[in-house]
């Protein structure tokens, strides 16, 4: 397997030249598609892509309150992560904490349950989410998973232990349970290696032996080879389906399109599910990989930061800002 990130062969045997910068791009932007794209099938059917796009060449449809090509809640947050660490030339998690305060004090369209108590509670940064957590018992949500690709590009030159401390950190701004930070902290170091341009699928085994102890058995069964959706135990509005669907969809296809459309296939919580596919197929395939038909309707409002609206070319940007600096 080729780990070169310019030139080499991808896990499908297909040669082509992706350098480090394009996978940057590829991550954040695929991301924000897949957000985009799933949005209007949420709380659906599974097949219901499928259907609505028989030859399988889907386009940005919007729907569900969501116009064609809008980015929900998993991208805005993402964004206002990456603000943060650019503006603040590193993590500040209470700086990011206030950030997503004034975010959904704005009347986002939409905002999980759980985030929105956590945020609007009234506790301290480095306590809301522990309290709601001690009061809930359950806390992982698939909530920091969806918005981690832009903290995952920043960290990845940091290294597998820098990147998944700097996850658990901003997973728990608004997650008390730590199974959602060992998740989230799984998928930065999945980002950092297929930046590197390896083979994401393959370096689950390393990324896995950086989890805490307790969690380490679940989250290998639920990344396990042989382990389909159809196996889960929980709605995929969870971190372990969500992120296990993510990495058997990226494994049963071969093109960054079919990630997208077998994620979303699968019903349930498709936007973030396929947000999250999005990042690592993004990062895998590179930019070039991801349809103009879907990247040019491509937006991303941000609620309570005035008229601001970022696009592809501030999307690409931004990605490429978080990959140059040095956290």
């Amino acid at each position: 397997m080729s780990t070169e990130g310019a030139a080499g062969t991808n896990r499908h045997g297909e040669v082509g030249a992706v350098g480090r910068a394009q996978r940057a791009a590829g991550a954040v932007v695929g991301s924000a598609v897949g957000d985009a794209l799933g949005a209007p099938f949420e709380f659906g059917p599974p097949g219901v892509y499928a259907r609505r796009f028989p030859d399988g060449v889907g386009t940005m449809c919007g729907g569900g309150g969501w116009d064609p090509g809008e980015a929900t809640d998993d991208t805005q947050m993402a964004v206002l992560v990456a603000d943060s660490l650019l503006e603040c030339d590193g993590l500040e998690p209470a700086d990011i904490f206030r950030r997503f305060q004034r975010w959904a004090a704005s009347a986002p369209k939409d905002i999980g349950l759980q985030t929105e108590d956590v945020l609007t509670n009234g506790e301290p940064w480095d306590r809301a989410a522990a309290l709601h957590f001690q009061v809930n018992s359950r806390a992982a949500g698939n909530g920091s998973l969806m918005r981690a690709t832009t903290g995952a590009v920043y960290f990845a030159s940091a290294g597998r232990e820098a990147t998944m401390a700097a996850a658990r950190r901003i997973a728990a701004l608004t997650h008390g349970d730590r199974a959602a930070w060992e998740g989230t902290a799984i998928y930065h170091d999945l980002i950092r290696a297929a930046l590197s341009g390896a083979d994401p699928l393959a370096a689950v085994p390393d990324a896995l032996a950086g989890v805490h102890p307790d969690h380490r058995a679940r989250w290998s069964a639920v990344l396990a080879p042989d382990w389909h959706p159809d196996d889960a135990t929980e709605f995929n509005g969870a971190v372990w389906p969500c992120l296990g669907s993510a990495l058997w969809a990226l494994r049963a296809t071969d093109s960054f399109e079919r990630a997208l459309g077998a994620a979303i296939d699968l019903g349930g919580d498709t936007d973030t599910v396929a947000a999250v596919t999005g990042g690592l197929a993004g990062a895998h395939y590179g930019l070039h990989a991801i349809p103009p038909r879907w990247t040019t309707p491509l937006h991303v409002p941000l609620p309570g930061f005035g008229d601001r609206v970022l696009r592809l070319t501030e999307l690409t940007a931004l990605a490429q800002e978080l990959a140059g600096r040095e956290p």
